[in-house]
């Protein structure tokens, strides 16, 4: 009943939206006397914030069009070299010819859209041949693709892999640090010769017991079963997806926007006041951050309940009981692929030494072939988007791939 009752509000606001867009349009042509107005700039943002007071559930483009490879411009191209219901494996194609290291950006499956890591994907591209998960909405995954679980994201990162071939390098941002650890490991245990040469864990909950936030907290506060009852819903029947059980995306939003509501509210509060004055480079950014933290999907029920259950209720990696599809997962086993692990001071999603754990798990790996990186002044997107992360973090990391390549 809540999708419905979300659906209901989205549906009554919509038209309210567009009336307030085409008014913004109105009230900011180039009136004679009064096209520059104080009252009439006023009205104009007001009608802006209006029009912008909702969710997309569609994912933005990347938008990336070219590339600087040395002292050469390279036009990029986006390729889909592998498909999945629940997802595509995107290639950010050179049309020079350049032999760079393979990357693979495994990005969240949240309630957010694989671009939000585009300064991510902005940043390597200039030295790396970059691939990346690129989930689907899965409110528009029919329902005859069947289920999708942490079992199936760890077997996909896996097949992803080895489409890449032996050498390359994964870097998993946020949640998906565990299966990628996951995949490498059974990977490692098996003695599969297409290993990654590196693997790097950005801002992932390895071991969310320690210097837990209120996300870990909220996880643990409630049992399994509370979560099946009141956070999963249907998806409507207007959707390709109808009747898949889905957590989703707005209930994921609503919960860090509240997080940092202050933060929210004072930063629109900010966009207002720079439309009034008609400071434009400023107004921009923040539409651009809001336009991409507004987009949001739906997640697949399974893949969400089992990641609570195992991931932040159990604690089954850091406990050694974590398995998949009866395969024990056993970090120790890794040995030829290096490990570097990257935190923000000030994150309050994935705390520090919750990523920083995981190199006591993989005591296979060489000291020598092991990196930290503890970023000072950052929160949990600065790890990977902004300033900081392409000046001090990011060639930290690409260093680390040409030592280990």
């Amino acid at each position: 009943m809540l999708y419905q009752a979300y659906q209901a509000h989205s549906d009554v606001l919509t038209p309210i939206r567009l009336m307030a867009h085409a008014a913004r349009g109105f009230l900011t042509q180039p009136w004679p006397l009064i096209g520059d107005h104080p009252v009439v700039r006023g009205a104009a943002a007001a009608c802006e914030l209006v029009s912008r007071a909702g969710m997309s559930h569609s994912r933005p483009d990347f938008g990336i069009a070219e590339t600087r490879v040395g002292d050469r411009l390279a036009r990029i191209t986006e390729e889909a070299v592998a498909r999945h219901p629940f997802c595509t494996l995107l290639h950010f194609a050179k049309d020079i010819p350049v032999e760079q290291p393979r990357v693979l950006i495994v990005a969240p499956m949240s309630g957010h859209f694989s671009t939000l890591l585009r300064g991510t994907v902005e940043a390597m591209l200039p030295d790396h041949d970059v691939y990346i998960t690129d989930w689907v909405n899965a409110r528009n995954v029919p329902l005859f693709y069947g289920r999708f679980d942490l079992d199936d994201f760890i077997d996909l990162v896996a097949d992803f892999v080895h489409l890449l071939g032996p050498g390359c390098h994964v870097v998993a941002v946020c949640q998906p640090a565990v299966p990628v650890m996951a995949a490498v490991s059974l990977m490692a245990a098996s003695g599969d010769p297409a290993q990654p040469a590196t693997m790097t864990l950005m801002g992932g909950p390895i071991d969310t017991r320690r210097n837990p936030t209120q996300v870990n907290q909220l996880a643990t506060s409630r049992p399994i079963e509370w979560f099946e009852r009141n956070v999963i819903e249907t998806v409507p029947t207007r959707y390709p997806g109808a009747f898949r059980r889905v957590y989703p995306g707005f209930l994921q939003l609503a919960g860090f926007m509240t997080m940092n509501l202050d933060r929210h509210v004072s930063a629109h509060f900010d966009l207002f006041k720079h439309l009034v004055r008609g400071d434009g480079d400023s107004a921009e950014a923040t539409r651009v951050f809001y336009d991409e933290y507004m987009s949001v999907m739906d997640l697949p029920a399974d893949f969400y309940l089992q990641t609570i259950k195992r991931v932040f209720q159990d604690f089954a990696l850091p406990h050694g009981t974590l398995e998949s599809r009866g395969r024990p997962v056993e970090p120790r086993a890794i040995e030829k692929t290096a490990l570097m692990t990257i935190e923000g001071e000030k994150d309050d999603i994935c705390a520090v030494g919750q990523t920083l754990a995981a190199h006591e798990l993989c005591a296979g790996i060489p000291q020598s072939r092991r990196a930290h990186h503890l970023q000072p002044h950052v929160g949990h997107y600065g790890v990977f988007n902004g300033r900081r992360w392409r000046t001090e973090i990011y060639p930290k990391l690409r260093d680390f791939i040409r030592a280990n390549g």
